[in-house]
């Protein structure tokens, strides 16, 4: 700890913990041995750090919240050594949760620059890419995979193993079990309604680019196709980088299968089939 940092009295900080420059630590926060802070960090009252946990720069951990505790797994015992990392500027605010990782030597891990608003709960070995808004009240079973500059609405819920491609936006009190492709938008349980046009639009994709991740789209969900049909119907054609991405997400869809679609010309239970 740098004489530049601040911790209330009522803290406890082990001495083992490893703290870095101008870091503040408010009441009755608990500092457990393994956790390390980086710079700038601040850690409200009563937030609770345990176990191995590794913080970047610049993160604000909120009032009440809990990292690092043991995963609601059976598979884990108190004697695996696992961890939570969590990267630079991320907001993290009231009473989150986020678990270890359950196997000997994984992790739990979160980006940079993401705002994991109040009451999140993120599953052991569950990873958020960056720049992602969770709304109050998600909870994330454990393995799932959120991509980069994701958003998903309040309340909503997610499967372990799943996977929510880059770029997707979710609608609150929504329920998931099957993989949400990049670049979509999540309305109802498992269906998705198009692209996000105006997300694309406002992180810079150009018009040509957004009409190419239509055109893939189209071709999953609106060709009458089925998915290894429409797979190898694109191996064909010419891709921008962000519809490459979504097509590399379809090949390579696991056994939560993949979200069906609504709208003209789309019959869900023919269009996407499972592993």
């Amino acid at each position: 700890m740098t004489s530049t940092s601040f911790i209330h009295p009522t803290a406890l900080v082990s001495p083992d913990a490893i703290l870095g420059s101008h870091v503040q630590i408010g009441p009755y926060a608990i500092v457990d041995e393994g956790v390390v802070i980086g710079n700038e960090c601040i850690i409200q009252a009563h937030a609770i750090l345990t176990n191995r946990v590794t913080f970047g720069d610049r993160n604000l951990i909120g009032y009440g919240a809990v990292i690092g505790s043991e995963p609601q797994d059976f598979a884990h015992g108190s004697a695996i050594s696992s961890e939570v990392v969590v990267g630079d500027d991320n907001i993290i605010r009231e009473y989150v949760t986020i678990h270890r990782g359950t196997a000997e030597g994984s992790a739990t891990r979160v980006g940079n620059g993401n705002m994991l608003m109040a009451g999140v709960h993120l599953g052991h070995n569950s990873s958020v890419g960056n720049r992602t808004v969770i709304a109050n009240n998600c909870l994330l079973a454990g393995y799932v995979d959120v991509g980069d500059d994701v958003v998903l609405g309040g309340g909503s819920v997610f499967h372990q193993f799943l996977r929510i491609g880059e770029m997707c936006m979710i609608r609150g009190g929504t329920a998931w079990s099957k993989d949400i492709p990049p670049f979509t938008v999540g309305l109802i349980i498992n269906v998705v309604v198009g692209i996000n046009a105006v997300g694309m639009r406002r992180k810079g994709m150009g018009s040509v680019e957004r009409t190419d991740v239509k055109r893939a789209y189209n071709l999953l969900y609106r060709s009458g196709l089925n998915v290894e049909q429409a797979l190898e119907q694109g191996k064909s054609m010419q891709w921008s980088p962000a519809a490459t991405k979504f097509m590399h997400f379809v090949s390579h869809r696991t056994k939560r299968g993949l979200c069906s679609a609504r709208g003209k010309g789309t019959k869900p239970s023919d269009q996407i089939e499972e592993d």
